[in-house]
């Protein structure tokens, strides 16, 4: 992360690079009576939890998120397993929300909490971690399109992360709630995501 600097940016491409077939990975549906019943009501009354360690906790409805000044990128996918995909990308700047909930001096880290669940018999809650470095970059978005249209349920509609310097397993997919923490300890087994933790994946999955 530090030999490719906080200002460089991941490579954008033209309209006719996107992939015509671009896989999903990992979760494709939450499969809870809560996520169903939203993607039921077409997500009109879900809403995004942003709090912790900020001055102005908020609530987002996904009309307010389509509300705010949009970004939209198209870049490649790098998944831990191997592949990629070229796709294009829809949604809010992270910085957008992360400057309108105001975070306090001690936030270090950004804490991202889905529906979606691993684990087998006690599965557990998807959850993932950037620092402040990536979360303020400019192509780091809270993506609510893919490839002109919503985003589909198996891409982690209603919004999923992108932050296009990560391997895929960083871009968190069926976002709940965004938290702002100091350390994180308190998150998981303290490595900073669900793979991280139970596996041998590297916090920082730079590409």
């Amino acid at each position: 992360q530090r030999m490719i600097g906080s200002n460089a940016l991941a490579r954008e491409y033209a309209e006719s690079d996107r992939s015509p077939d671009f896989r999903t990975n990992g979760n494709t549906d939450p499969s809870t009576p809560e996520y169903h019943r939203h993607a039921a009501e077409g997500f009109a009354n879900w809403k995004l939890q942003v709090g912790g360690i900020v001055k102005a906790p908020k609530a987002y409805s996904l009309a307010d998120l389509k509300s705010l000044p949009a970004r939209s990128q198209i870049t490649r996918h790098d998944c831990v397993e191997g592949w990629s995909a070229i796709g294009g990308w829809t949604g809010v700047p992270l910085q957008v929300i992360l400057d309108e909930v105001q975070l306090r001096p001690e936030a270090r880290y950004i804490v991202f909490h889905c529906a979606d669940s691993f684990g087998g018999l006690t599965p557990t809650p998807y959850y993932e971690s950037i620092d402040l470095i990536d979360a303020f970059h400019p192509q780091t978005i809270l993506a609510y399109g893919m490839n002109g249209g919503d985003l589909p349920t198996g891409h982690g509609a209603p919004i999923r992360l992108r932050v296009e310097r990560q391997l895929g397993y960083k871009h968190a997919k069926f976002i709940m709630q965004i938290e702002a923490v100091a350390s994180l300890d308190g998150i998981g087994r303290g490595k900073g995501g669900y793979w991280e933790d139970v596996g041998f994946y590297d916090w920082y999955g730079g590409i």
